[in-house]
């Protein structure tokens, strides 16, 4: 399986990033897919995370400003950041959550930095 991210870059605040996970070497059409992201000197956290035709599932502190989405037909799944604010800064990835574990091993993240 390989999970590649990219899209990330320097934005100001207030700015907006698309981000995109292009995979490989699953079903992705069954799989509940996520966004983590990972800050300096921070464990990496839940973002988002959505399975075909079922509700988007957000973090609290992305609420209301991020937007996952997926096209089973390209097996990629996006995230629009909009409103972005410093502590959004991180290496961004995605993965195929099992419950609350991920399944697969990490692939490569892409860089987000918020400047203020």
């Amino acid at each position: 399986v390989q999970l590649q991210a990219s899209g990330g870059g320097l934005v100001q605040a207030g700015g907006s990033l698309r981000l995109a996970c292009a995979t490989s070497g699953l079903i992705f059409k069954s799989h509940r897919m996520a966004w983590y992201r990972q800050a300096p000197g921070k464990q990496r956290e839940v973002v988002a995370s959505i399975l075909s035709r079922e509700p988007a599932e957000y973090a609290d502190f992305v609420k209301g400003r991020f937007t996952i989405s997926r096209d089973n037909a390209k097996n990629t799944v996006y995230l629009q950041m909009t409103s972005l604010k410093p502590e959004d800064t991180g290496v961004y990835y995605c993965n195929s959550l099992l419950g609350q574990t991920v399944r697969y091993d990490w692939g490569q993240g892409t860089q987000v930095t918020v400047s203020s």
